[in-house]
């Protein structure tokens, strides 16, 4: 259970506040997680900003990178978030499935990124190399290879926040990888 509440707009900073309030208008609602950084007076904004920045990533390929991550690090929150964006990308549900097994039968280019953000979350950011190579061989760029660490990375402390704080998922529930056929 759950030790962390998820707090609501009156709870929050003056700038908090007003996230919560962009949030509001561009999504319907504040998700829990987004919420539960809001007990740091600047982690909210800090991870916004860090998780809109400019990429050399489209979004549908950092849907691939953030469902393979979140697989790798366990966390249903996330599966369950970029689970419905990934829809909202274009992913049929059985290639939501590939990507959070670290793959992507359906597009090579794709299932290079997949494969390299299952590799360095599983390996803690070694790459294998041959990994690494098939990235290249695949028309990936030394800018695509940063900015998938970089989002790994930015995936990865969402994954660790609920890991740790338990909030409620406020998301369609992503079913279990092991409960598909993949």
């Amino acid at each position: 259970m759950s030790t962390f509440n998820v707090p609501q707009r009156e709870e929050v900073s003056e700038n908090n506040k007003a996230i919560f309030d962009t949030l509001e208008k561009a999504i319907g609602f504040v998700p829990n997680l987004y919420a539960t950084y809001a007990h740091s007076e600047n982690a909210l904004a800090n991870y916004l900003n860090l998780s809109n920045a400019k990429t050399s990533l489209t979004a549908k390929q950092k849907e691939a990178v953030n469902l393979a991550v979140s697989e790798v690090n366990d966390c249903i929150y996330c599966l369950s978030a970029h689970t419905a964006i990934g829809k909202m990308n274009g992913f049929s549900e059985s290639e939501i499935y590939e990507l959070r097994a670290g793959r992507a039968s359906f597009d090579i280019k794709l299932d290079a990124l997949a494969r390299l953000a299952n590799n360095l979350t599983e390996n803690r950011g070694a790459a294998d190399e041959t990994v690494l190579e098939n990235f290249f061989a695949q028309g990936w760029t030394k800018e695509n290879l940063i900015d998938t660490i970089v989002l790994v990375g930015d995936k990865t402390i969402s994954n660790y926040l609920h890991k740790t704080t338990k909030v409620p998922v406020d998301f369609p529930e992503a079913q279990p990888l092991e409960a598909v056929e993949v």
